[in-house]
């Protein structure tokens, strides 16, 4: 299995980017599919997961991001609109194989995770 995220770069604050991840080796239709953030120094934390089509986010993107699945690709996406200089941070994807919606926001619940990709923000 793999997870392959892209899109990632530099934006000025304000801007926008449109993260994805795409999966191999196996579908991952229903199962939950996140994404992290982690800069130098500090814990990787949640931003954003989806369970089915339920779409779940920290309170510091709402209303600025949004997660998207396509079950026929087999891809996660994050748009990330109005972007500020403190959303600069390697962005992880991840998937979850256990079942239900309580645990999205706990990483260490996570089996699958890419490679991260590099958002900087500047002001």
């Amino acid at each position: 299995v793999q997870l392959q995220a892209s899109g990632g770069g530099l934006v000025q604050a304000g801007g926008s980017l449109r993260l994805s991840c795409a999966a191999s080796g196996r579908t991952f239709s229903g199962d939950t599919m996140g994404w992290f953030r982690q800069v130098p120094g500090k814990e990787r934390e949640f931003v954003a997961a989806i369970t089915w089509n339920t779409p779940h986010y920290a309170d510091f993107v709402k209303g600025r991001f949004t997660v998207s699945r396509d079950f026929a690709k087999n891809t996660l996406y994050l748009q990330m609109n109005s972007l500020k200089p403190e959303d600069t941070a390697v962005y992880y994807c991840a998937v979850g194989l256990i079942g239900g919606d309580s645990w999205f926001e706990d990483q260490y619940k996570y089996d699958y995770w890419g490679q991260g990709t590099l958002v900087t923000v500047s002001s």
